[in-house]
């Protein structure tokens, strides 16, 4: 199977299929606990820790070349690799090595819908085997255009064709629950929880295309502005930003400081 074939937003079955196929790269990001018990066969864990490198008071911007370089090389990437990543909490930590990837310049890869919940409880095959994979050179250039540093999102508050998408819950919006120090949003932001994208009747898949599509032109997310995804450290922001990525918007950003670093920034505006 050519897994580069592979569409972004993967299913079951599909991966099944494609397992043991050269070129793929099955990476777990469950908790290490979760992993050892049982997982994908022949994936891969990852610590989700290490795709971050915080420098307060922004607490999830992404770590820098050489730290990527030595990460992606330890896991066995290749520019020629395939990637199918997942977890076991709705896709957050998954779509944040996604997201991190494209940083990298690394297109090639693959969300698994439903993640661990959607493999398990369908009966798919699990195995509780250490997966280790020959270190791997892949030198890191970082691609500045899946990132919007907080200098862009300032300069672009007032642009009609940017739309900013907070993706934390309505409580954290709304100011009335609050992890920084102030309480509230990114002025011209619009709400969409990240957990509102997912079918709990269905191992927590993404919900139907057109149903996404709905919730976000309603915001004034449509695909012809840019959008800015964001939440507190750019983990519910990650899933956004794969989900608008399979909806096929062109123009996405990700603001990877978020609400850790607007929030407590003390001369940034919020509503």
């Amino acid at each position: 199977m050519n897994v580069s074939d592979l569409p972004l937003i993967v299913e079951p079955d599909q991966l099944e299929a494609a397992l043991g196929s050269d070129g793929l790269l099955v990476v777990d990001l469950c908790k290490p606990e979760v992993y050892h018990q049982y997982h994908v066969p022949g994936a891969i864990h990852l610590d989700y820790g290490q795709l971050i490198q915080p420098r307060k008071p922004a607490m999830g911007l992404p770590p820098n070349a050489g730290r990527l370089t030595a990460l992606f090389s330890g896991i066995g990437l290749t520019p020629e690799t395939h990637v199918v990543a997942y977890d076991d909490e709705g896709g957050g930590r998954a779509a944040r090595l996604l997201w991190t990837l494209e940083l990298a310049g690394h297109t090639s890869y693959s969300l698994l819908n439903g993640g661990l919940h959607a493999w398990a409880n369908e009966r798919h095959p699990l195995n509780g085997d250490t997966v280790l994979r020959d270190l791997a050179r892949y030198p890191v250039e970082l691609n500045d255009a899946p990132l919007a540093t907080r200098e862009y999102v300032l300069n672009h508050l007032n642009d009609p064709e940017v739309k900013l998408l907070d993706a934390r819950s309505p409580a954290e919006y709304g100011g009335t629950k609050v992890f920084a120090a102030r309480g509230g949003h990114i002025p011209g932001a619009v709400n969409l929880e990240w957990t509102e994208t997912m079918d709990s009747q269905r191992n927590l898949r993404l919900k139907a295309s057109d149903t996404l599509r709905d919730m976000l032109e309603v915001r004034g997310a449509i695909p012809s502005r840019e959008i800015i995804v964001y939440c507190q450290t750019h983990h519910r922001s990650a899933h956004l930003y794969i989900v608008l990525k399979s909806l096929d918007y062109e123009r996405v950003r990700a603001y990877a400081g978020s609400w850790s670093e607007w929030g407590n920034t003390p001369d940034l505006p919020i509503e």
